[in-house]
């Protein structure tokens, strides 16, 4: 009587197999001998081999170097995808007369149980925005997060420091959402933590879905404004070349009212 092997589906790949492509690609092929290992192997995306001297080595295979190039693709499609939203929100708040910078690293100030136990955390808003005012209660400093894709957008949600030191450097904080491949956004306005606004980008336009709560803002603080010092913001001379170029003006609406 023939014994039948049993067929086994094949595994689902997700980033953590990709990573762990790259590293046996770099290295020496030494292996780990884990689950990660067993799921690659068993995908054909890895090969077991023995060296000169004996020792079980792996090495990544022909479709596991198409698997790596395939996911590096999407990579690069993601960042490409983020990189023009990003610009789009930073025309459409100079278009609003505000003054914006991109890619800043402003320290925040997370509160704790007394002043003693706060403490410092770096973040990098991708976009800051201030009202053009000489007045220090007016400027109205607004941050906005811009998510392309919804692990990301999910893992980041988990990350409450990190929430917490936008909402100290900014009296607004807003979620960004762009839209999947069906042309649906990443996520529901419900999905976002409450002290964010959301706005999502589709049909060329961004719409809000919920209003950021505002945060009294009397001044910034002098870190803050040393590190606009230090960075370069975006001109008007930026948004008149985009417009130039032929490119549809971003319309901002308003779905709440």
């Amino acid at each position: 009587m023939q014994t039948q092997t049993p067929s086994l589906e094949a595994p689902t790949l997700k980033r953590i197999h990709a990573k762990r492509l790259r590293e046996v690609y770099r290295s020496a092929g030494w292996p780990y001998q884990d689950v990660i290992e067993i799921e690659l192997l068993a995908a054909g995306l890895l090969e077991r081999m023995i060296n000169g001297s004996g020792h079980d080595l792996v090495r990544v295979t022909d479709a596991g170097i198409a698997h790596l190039a395939g996911a590096t693709q999407g990579n690069r499609r993601a960042r490409s995808a983020h990189d023009s939203l990003v610009d789009k929100v930073a025309h459409a708040m100079l278009r609003d007369g505000r003054l914006v910078w991109t890619g800043l690293n402003l320290r925040a100030k997370l509160p704790g149980e007394s002043d003693e136990q706060s403490r410092w955390k770096m973040c990098q808003p991708d976009v800051f925005s201030i009202r053009n005012s000489s007045r220090q209660e007016y400027l109205e400093p607004i941050v906005h997060e811009i998510k392309v894709s919804r692990a990301d957008l999910l893992g980041d949600i988990k990350r409450a420091d990190k929430r917490a030191a936008y909402l100290d450097v900014g009296g607004q904080c807003w979620y960004v959402l762009g839209c999947d491949r069906s042309g649906h956004p990443i996520a529901k306005p419900n999905e976002i933590p409450m002290e964010c606004g959301v706005m999502v980008f589709q049909n060329n336009q961004l719409e809000v879905m919920r209003m950021a709560p505002k945060r009294p803002c009397t001044e910034l603080p002098f870190g803050i404004w040393m590190a606009l010092a230090k960075a370069t913001s975006m001109k008007a001379a930026d948004l008149a070349e985009t417009e130039a170029t032929g490119q549809v003006a971003l319309t901002v609406i308003d779905s709440t009212k």
